[in-house]
């Protein structure tokens, strides 16, 4: 049976969101429909709409979801109705080369989920019953959504799931720069430039793998003041500074042994390998506009033995990360209360993403009433 669901959609570049009542199709084989409880307002969705992420339009928006599922298609025995669960904006299939290596954020799937299911169609339809494209293979930033059960990772139903929504992007993707891509040691020191909703979680990666200096460096005094409270031990704002390098080279004490850059400008990853002392290493978290580059010396890399690498999804297994990042949330050393700086209704979602364009900290989440 389908679903009649309000869904956040994009349908021209450059110009605001809207909300508008879609048609959500019963799971087909393998696939499952869930009711969202909340989804975070990622930085993702906005440059889809922008183009800086070339998708699709119209799109369905959202890729940071939690809810409950609903209906469950043939084929699928892992998930039933009532469980909680949390979206993986990455199509896993457990089988290629990249899922059985232990890199399943590369698997192959993904690569045909980008903005449909993985057999290229959707399951989503407006009101004069035109298919809608979906964010990821998601299209969460809805009241009802249909995925792929290879999307899903499920979930203990004691944990909020206006929590476990951020878990689902914004902090698998900043935590697992730190841990799971660079693998941050103890007693190190680390720089992040860009302490949005990614940034902040990187910084507490870096903190809770033990980095004994984590600078933060942003434009904006708020949102630095609150990366200290995600364990920045010092701050650094650019605005109307000249010579980044070369302060940030002495702050830290003759440079970083990590630096991430969270924010996905070429100039900046340029900026965060400059910052490395010999032998450390830089990671590109932000996803850059295509046309956009990077330039280094090559000489210089070479006698530096420095490396620059990418993070995709803080290079996630998510079956196994989600439930360790919940079990570090209600052990009190994963911060996600303080990641929500504000909670929008599915109407307000505009709204949301012009406070996101204006660079309002930390993190905004759609929530689309009941939670339990």
């Amino acid at each position: 049976m389908s679903q009649l669901s309000r869904a956040v959609v994009a349908r021209q570049l450059g110009l605001p969101v809207s909300v508008e009542q879609i048609n959500v199709q019963a799971p087909h084989h393998g696939e499952v429909m869930i009711r969202l409880a909340a989804c975070g307002v990622c930085h993702s969705d906005l440059s889809a709409t922008n183009g800086t992420i070339a998708y699709p339009l119209p799109l369905v928006l959202g890729h940071e979801g939690a809810g409950i599922v609903t209906a469950v298609g043939e084929g699928v025995s892992r998930y039933a109705i009532g469980d909680h669960v949390v979206s993986s904006f990455v199509s896993i299939c457990g089988r290629c080369h990249y899922c059985q290596t232990g890199r399943p954020h590369l698997c192959v799937q993904s690569l045909q989920a980008l903005y449909t299911l993985p057999d290229g169609s959707v399951r989503t339809f407006d009101a004069a019953g035109s298919p809608l494209n979906v964010f990821c293979g998601c299209g969460v930033m809805a009241e009802y959504a249909t995925l792929h059960a290879d999307n899903l990772v499920k979930i203990d139903r004691q944990m909020p799931l206006d929590r476990a929504a951020l878990i689902a992007c914004g902090v698998m993707t900043g935590f697992g720069a730190a841990v799971n891509t660079a693998r941050v040691e103890a007693g190190s020191v680390a720089v992040v430039f860009g302490c949005g909703g990614v940034g902040l979680n990187a910084i507490q990666g870096c903190a809770i793998a033990g980095a004994a200096m984590i600078v933060a460096v942003d434009t904006s005094a708020p949102t630095l003041e609150l990366a200290e409270r995600f364990g920045a031990t010092h701050t650094f704002n650019v605005t109307g500074e000249d010579q980044i390098g070369k302060a940030l080279y002495k702050l830290t004490g003759g440079g970083a042994d990590y630096a991430f850059d969270c924010v996905g400008l070429g100039r900046i990853s340029e900026q965060a390998f400059g910052v490395l002392r010999r032998g450390g290493t830089a990671v590109t978290v932000g996803i850059a506009a295509p046309a956009d580059k990077i330039v280094l010396n090559a000489q210089h890399v070479a006698i530096t033995e420095k490396t620059l690498t990418g993070s995709y999804y803080g290079s996630a297994r998510p079956q196994l990360d989600f439930p360790r990042l919940i079990s570090l949330y209600r052990s009190g050393r994963l911060k996600l209360d303080e990641l929500i700086t504000r909670t929008y209704s599915i109407d307000e979602a505009p709204q949301a993403f012009a406070d996101l364009q204006g660079g309002r900290p930390g993190r905004g989440v759609i929530v689309f009433g009941d939670m339990t």
